[in-house]
């Protein structure tokens, strides 16, 4: 894993550019399908992975 920050910045970005924007209060994900919010999950679930994998490996220096 890559701990230049460039990398992942873009690797983040790169999982986050078509998800939906979900408004201030949440109401712009209001009538998404059960597999449109699985998906949505997914995808943040790999973001999350992608941090914590730099976050490790920076720690292994």
């Amino acid at each position: 894993m890559s701990t230049d920050p460039d990398q992942i910045r873009a690797r983040i970005a790169q999982l986050l550019a078509d998800l939906p924007d979900p408004g201030p209060d949440g109401s712009n994900l209001d009538g998404l399908t059960d597999d449109e919010i699985e998906a949505i999950a997914t995808r943040l679930e790999e973001a999350h992975d992608v941090l914590v994998q730099a976050l490790e490996s920076v720690e292994k220096g």
